[in-house]
């Protein structure tokens, strides 16, 4: 069968395998309760084998045509990553094989504590630029612990996989597609477990006896093999107040017009793991501090997977390979 891709590397349908939704999805797919019978917006024209260049053209104006974009959409004023804040797929400093994992988070946190909804979508696609490179395996190194479901394309060896930790092609006498961002593995997660939450936010409101609020707000880095960047917390205000901080760890700035305080970190990780700031608001109430929204990128997985070696199929030789992970908060509230 033909080796289908998506958009960014989704799973085609040419095996019958009907793509999950993709990195680059909306908010509200993610919301939907998953069954992979969930239709993406990538194209399910299917990539054969070893197919012709002008297939490959005609693919990427397909998904030009529908409007695909597969860099993933940094935070607006809702909590949504917009596509400005993510580093884009890059070709130019790139191996003739390259991987390229993405991991994009949903979390939605209660004030009082306790994990609403918690759900990660991850993506490895490989792009081979050289046919020489066509037959290869993929040696991956799995440290994690929480049981994260991965799922191999339909085409890949599903025992080498699961023996050794490899992704090959079923067929080692096939190569993989050439030019063309062919996702070979995926996963999602799902927890209400606290202990899952990469970056907790606390903020705690309290009445100041004089008509305003005295807002204690900190964090905490839950995970710390993880290195997160270009922080934001975007704190909401009552109409017309300016806040008086009283103290911070970072950098805030008030936007009166969005009537928003943003408290930034341009790096949190082991070394300042934990922060706070506190300011006072005249005239508010606790409620008016709420939905939080925080936004940030990683270079490190989540789930805690990477590529340690590429060999080729038929004398198990290490070949040079490239490689870039990107793990982003795509909507992140405590309501």
């Amino acid at each position: 069968g033909g080796f289908g891709i998506g958009s960014a590397g989704g799973f085609g349908s040419s095996s019958g395998f009907t793509p999950s939704p993709v990195i680059g999805d909306s908010a509200s797919e993610i919301s939907k309760s998953y069954s992979p019978a969930v239709k993406a917006t990538s194209s399910t024209k299917a990539m054969k084998l070893g197919s012709k260049s002008r297939d490959v053209e005609s693919f990427v104006d397909q998904l030009k045509s529908e409007g695909e974009n597969v860099v993933a959409p940094a935070l607006n004023k809702q909590g949504i990553v917009s596509a400005s804040k993510l580093p884009p797929p890059s070709l130019a400093n790139t191996d003739d094989i390259h991987l390229r994992q993405e991991e994009r988070l949903v979390l939605r946190v209660g004030r009082d504590g306790g994990v609403q909804n918690l759900e990660l979508h991850g993506l490895v696609t490989l792009r081979i630029s050289d046919d020489k490179y066509g037959r290869i395996r993929i040696v991956l190194d799995n440290k994690d612990t929480r049981g994260i479901q991965l799922q191999t394309h339909p085409n890949i060896d599903k025992e080498l996989f699961k023996m050794k930790s490899q992704i090959g092609l079923k067929n080692p006498s096939k190569p993989f597609p050439l030019t063309t961002d062919v996702g070979v593995l995926k996963w999602r997660f799902q927890s209400q477990d606290d202990s899952c939450v990469p970056l907790s936010i606390n903020c705690w409101p309290s009445e100041n006896g004089q008509g305003g609020c005295d807002v204690n707000i900190e964090y905490e880095l839950e995970h710390s093999h993880l290195e997160l960047n270009d922080v934001s917390i975007h704190i909401p205000l009552p109409i017309g107040c300016t806040p008086v901080v009283s103290e911070c760890d970072g950098d805030y700035a008030h936007e009166p017009r969005k009537n928003t305080l943003t408290w930034t970190h341009a790096v949190i990780d082991s070394s300042n793991r934990t922060g706070s700031l506190e300011f006072t608001a005249a005239t508010a109430i606790p409620s008016d501090f709420f939905p939080l929204t925080v936004a940030f990128v990683s270079k490190k997985s989540y789930a805690d997977l990477r590529a340690v070696d590429v060999v080729m199929v038929d004398d198990d030789q290490p070949v040079k390979f490239s490689s870039e992970t990107v793990f982003y908060a795509e909507k992140y509230e405590i309501v």
